[in-house]
């Protein structure tokens, strides 16, 4: 990893754990490599390897709704989208925050920290991306589904960064190149 990918991975995770500091969403909207290097799904799940019974959660957390039809994915406005995406973190992290606030074995708790964290840092770059046009409604695309396995949590949230989020920067990017990263995203 070279050291403006990495120096910007820092300062997006530094954004939405200290108050003042201010990452440029658009870096992350186009910068691929940057938006990998935040994903630590593969992390936690190595993590969860390393934990003896740490894949049970003691309360079900709420998965996003991950079905989606590409069409349909399509005809929606880049608001519509974003609000789709920022409401299946913010259910996740509630689910999270739910469970973490009950007394779980030390790896367990790390684990959901880490996450927790991590789905902070994707709703803190979202919901700082200055779209123009209508405001996007913040409602689920479709009902999710609780598990209490937290694997299935991982795959979850990883299904979401590699799917809808990537779609929405793909379609963001292309303003990246044509305007020389000086677009009011």
């Amino acid at each position: 990893m070279d050291l403006s990918r990495l120096l910007l991975l820092l300062l997006s995770m530094a954004a939405s754990d200290i108050p003042g500091v201010q990452a440029r969403p658009i870096d992350f909207v186009c910068d691929g490599h940057a938006r990998r290097d935040l994903n630590t799904v593969k992390e936690l799940e190595s993590g969860m390897g390393e934990c003896s019974g740490s894949a049970l959660l003691p309360l079900p957390i709420t998965l996003p709704c991950m079905k989606t039809h590409k069409a349909s994915w399509d005809r929606k406005s880049v608001q519509q989208k974003r609000g789709d995406i920022v409401a299946a973190l913010r259910a996740l992290a509630q689910g999270v925050r739910e469970v973490r606030s009950l007394l779980l074995p030390e790896c367990q708790a790390s684990l959901l920290e880490r996450l927790e964290r991590s789905v902070t840092n994707y709703l803190h770059i979202l919901t700082h991306l200055e779209l123009t046009g209508e405001d996007d409604s913040l409602v689920a695309a479709c009902p999710g589904h609780p598990t209490r396995n937290l694997g299935d949590v991982f795959w979850s949230f990883s299904r979401l960064l590699t799917g809808k989020l990537e779609w929405l920067a793909a379609e963001l990017s292309a303003g990246c190149h044509a305007e020389g990263k000086t677009s009011n995203l």
